[in-house]
This record gives C-alpha cells, structure tokens and sequence, in this order.
C-alpha cells in the first residue's frame, strides 16, 4: 500500500481476517523514501533471480501462455 493505489483487494474469509485487513488499512503509515530504500537494499539479492514470484518470472502459471486460443 506504500505505493499510488485506488484499491486494494484482500480476500477475507472470516470476521478475524477483515478485522485483521481494516486495521491494516485505518492504521497504515507509509514508508518515507529511506525506509523504502532500505528495504529494496535488503530484499534486492533475494529478489533478483525471481525464484520466489515465479509467476512474475516465468510461463509456470501463465494460462495464456500455454492456451495462447483465449487471446482470440
């Protein structure tokens, strides 16, 4: 949420859980722009392979790209 957003989705599948997401939202601070370089530096090594966002790095989870007929 540090970042521009119109909206968040967060799946809430029981009262505990929405609790748990509306004070996440109504306490929410943003990162100044040193925290947030801090944090880039600290997760950058374990980030740059993508091993852990497949889904970002690779065909894996890509419904198109194994049925390339649903793009028309």
């Amino acid at each position: 949420m540090n970042l521009p957003t119109s909206v968040v989705i967060a799946g809430c599948d029981s009262m505990r859980i929405l609790d748990q997401a509306l004070l996440a939202a109504t306490s929410f601070r943003p990162m100044n722009p040193a925290e947030v370089q801090a944090l880039l530096a600290k997760t950058a090594h374990a980030a740059q392979a993508g091993k852990h966002e497949q889904y970002k790095t690779t065909h894996t989870f890509d419904g198109t790209y194994q049925n390339p007929q649903w793009l028309g």
